[in-house]
């Protein structure tokens, strides 16, 4: 059933567990993903991100998302991750999301408020619901981040909040975007600061690569939406070649469908590993 953020991430903000955000962007990653929640009975949250759409565009994989969400047997928000542009997002509001994020991290605080705002008023208008972000998730070049500017204050979640009117929140404590070059270190006392001064969901991106202790320990302090996107590539694309080079003698057309089968069960095997990590089974 399609659903938005707010009828999932409010009761797992309640009951302290995390719902998984598993970006896609082919059928394979979406029925992958679509049978892990079945399977474990748990809320899920489906989309794709404004960076990935040269990998699936929003007006191919969209409506297949959606088809599926409302097919499926559990709760799933389909969502816009990282908008950059109004644009992007009035597009996806088009296709029928039920939920999206605009990230105006980049844009002057002003300019991020501004154009949050806007987009928080159409979207509320039509039942939608809005993640925003303030302080930067960065990309992992380097996660022992010692720049303490780009984290998220509690002064500056407060603000954000109250002048834009989101449901959800993304917030900088430590994780950044890829494949980690270092540990990351969480700022967990940040966190719990944020989560004892306001009653928004919070979100923790850059979610791949991080240990079971994190995720357990940041959903234990705050955290109801958890994004995954990497782990789920590596999964496929590790399956997609073992299968391949080990049945390199196969009828090329045959090879192709059985190594997109092994593709599917991995990213299905992947999504079910943090959906039990991160407490949401049986939460449908």
């Amino acid at each position: 059933m399609l659903v938005t953020l707010n009828d999932v991430l409010k009761d797992a903000q309640k009951n302290h567990y995390g719902v998984g955000l598993f970006n896609t962007t082919d059928s394979d990653m979406l029925q992958g993903v679509i049978d892990a929640a079945e399977e474990l009975k748990s809320p899920v949250i489906i989309g794709t991100a404004e960076v990935l759409l040269p990998y699936g565009e929003l007006k191919h994989i969209l409506p297949s998302i959606i088809a599926a969400a409302k097919r499926a047997t559990v709760p799933v928000v389909v969502h816009l991750d990282h908008g950059l542009t109004f644009e992007r997002c009035m597009e996806a509001i088009k296709l029928g999301v039920s939920s999206l994020m605009y990230d105006g991290s980049a844009h002057s605080y002003e300019e991020n408020i501004k154009n949050t705002r806007e987009i928080v008023k159409i979207a509320h208008s039509m039942g939608l619901s809005v993640e925003g972000e303030i302080g930067h998730v960065g990309e992992a070049v380097s996660s022992d981040n010692d720049k303490d500017d780009l984290y998220t204050t509690v002064k500056e979640a407060n603000q954000y909040i109250d002048d834009t009117g989101v449901d959800a929140l993304a917030i900088a404590i430590g994780t950044a975007h890829g494949a980690y070059k270092q540990k990351p270190k969480l700022d967990l006392q940040r966190l719990q600061d944020i989560r004892k001064s306001t009653d928004v969901p919070l979100v923790l991106h850059g979610g791949s690569g991080l240990s079971d202790d994190d995720f357990k320990n940041a959903i234990k302090y705050g955290i109801a939406k958890v994004n995954i996107f990497t782990d789920m590539c590596v999964a496929g694309a590790n399956a997609t070649y073992e299968y391949l080079k080990a049945n390199e003698g196969c009828v090329q057309m045959n090879a192709y469908l059985e190594a997109r089968n092994k593709k599917v069960e991995a990213i299905k095997n992947v999504t079910m590993e943090k959906m039990r990590l991160f407490g949401s089974v049986n939460k449908a």
